[in-house]
């Protein structure tokens, strides 16, 4: 077995030592130099139980004294954030995590509630989750860790990067791979980059855990999850290997494919074509929203716009900004709920603001989501992804998956509601709007779907 490199023992800093009865690993202390001397970007794909979360930790703890300011440590969601390290405990201190890192002594306040730290030296340091990242406020962050990367919502980098682009903050990402997906891109470009620093560190490299422990790792988890299902897991959990795939996807498949096929690439806008667009339509969560345009036996995926937190209007204009003329728009059952303080349906309100050919879909029965997930499977084949414009989109139809029963030890028969949800939905909308699939004619109800 090859052990990490065994580095220097780090400072903290003149502004705080290293005491607390904790320091970093060997193979902990590249990323730890990196960011002591100054990179402002790093990815650590580090194996289960390396200690990702317990370094960052510390770092920022030290970062905070070094400059005063707001640190925010992001895991996918809130719940999961209070699970995972608010209230996780070392077993070989009995001590909170969060008590290790940032030591009682160091602290001015400390709000249990919102998983918030004051320290003494004016610094703020918060756990959150990346679901609801836009919602949080006060000053902006100077540094971040996204813990658990591969699951969390890339949207939340886009937001939070100009902040830290413009305060010359710094951001670390930590996380086990979940198949190709936005984290893996991220990796494959911070590896060529300079300005970040890039690591992979497999349990066959770090010494955490001997040859025989990996060996019974790998047989409890092909005895729990089957040869194929434990296999991968093993693999993406200790070997840190992007191929394993998501697991527990849906579509992951599709779309690898798609992407071996050279089905996602540059998809123009055909102006001679109508438009159809497939929504799904949020109030509290995101609308997602797909423009495609089917020309014989093709789906052309021209783009894809998801946002949260405005109303219809917002959409009907963005609707209107694109070159595109619109043979339908294909709505969730819910288009036809009524909005509170208007008395009118949503669809009402967008037909008054001058959207037209709107058709809302039937209240699914109980096996309609069953129904619509396998007729998006079956649509995914014939469609031509444009990667730029629909990039988001095309991340959550990869990583949207089942959810997992931990106490039946087996995935349940509905999905794992999370970021990924809006543009999956809106796809299977598509595909529930008497679209084309495999071995279906042309459309033969709405045949205005040719040449505008």
């Amino acid at each position: 077995m090859t052990l990490a490199l065994d580095l220097p023992r780090p400072s903290r800093g003149p502004a705080l030592p290293l005491p607390y009865q904790w320091e970093p690993r060997g193979y902990q202390r590249r990323l730890w130099h990196a960011l002591e001397a100054g990179k402002k970007r790093a990815v650590a794909v580090w194996h289960r139980r390396a200690g990702k979360d317990d370094v960052c930790l510390h770092w920022t703890c030290c970062a905070a004294h070094e400059r005063v300011g707001t640190y925010w440590h992001l895991l996918p969601e809130a719940s999961q954030a209070r699970k995972a390290v608010w209230e996780a405990v070392n077993p070989k201190t009995g001590l909170r995590r969060i008590d290790e890192a940032f030591p009682l002594p160091l602290r001015a306040g400390t709000r249990e509630n919102e998983m918030f730290i004051r320290l003494k030296c004016g610094s703020t340091w918060q756990l959150v989750g990346s679901d609801n990242y836009n919602s949080l406020v006060g000053s902006p962050p100077i540094g971040v860790v996204f813990s658990e990367y591969a699951l969390a919502d890339p949207n939340a980098w886009g937001y939070i990067r100009p902040i830290l682009q413009e305060n010359q903050g710094w951001a670390v990402f930590i996380f086990t791979p979940r198949g190709r997906n936005h984290a893996a891109t991220l990796y494959d470009g911070a590896k060529g980059d300079p300005t970040w620093f890039a690591e992979l560190l497999s349990a066959e490299q770090t010494g955490v855990f001997t040859e025989e422990q990996l060996a019974v790792e790998r047989r409890e988890y092909m005895r729990e999850y089957g040869p194929d299902d434990g296999e991968a897991r093993y693999r993406q959990e200790y070997l840190c290997s992007f191929s394993a795939g998501v697991l527990g996807a849906y579509y992951a498949r599709q779309i690898d494919e798609a992407e071996q096929d050279g089905r996602i690439c540059l998809v123009p806008h055909d102006p001679k074509y109508r438009v159809i667009t497939a929504w799904d339509i949020g109030i509290g969560d995101p609308t997602a929203i797909w423009f495609v345009q089917p020309i014989g036996p093709v789906l052309r995926v021209i783009d894809y716009i998801e946002n949260s937190g405005v109303g219809v209007d917002w959409y009907v204009r963005e609707l209107e900004k694109r070159p595109y003329t619109y043979a339908r728009h294909i709505w969730p059952h819910d288009g036809e709920n009524k909005e509170w303080g208007t008395g009118k349906t949503r669809k009402e309100i967008a037909e008054g603001l001058g959207m037209r050919n709107i058709d809302v879909l039937p209240r699914p029965l109980s096996d309609g989501v069953d129904d619509g997930i396998n007729a998006a499977r079956l649509l995914l084949p014939t469609a031509v992804f444009d990667r730029d414009k629909c990039a988001r989109g095309i991340d959550c139809l990869r990583s949207y998956r089942r959810k997992w029963d931990e106490a039946r030890r087996c995935y349940a028969d509905v999905p794992y509601h999370d970021w990924t949800s809006h543009g999956a939905d809106s796809w299977r909308a598509l595909a529930m709007g008497d679209l084309v699939l495999p071995g279906k004619p042309a459309p033969l109800k709405y045949p205005d779907y040719g040449f505008v």
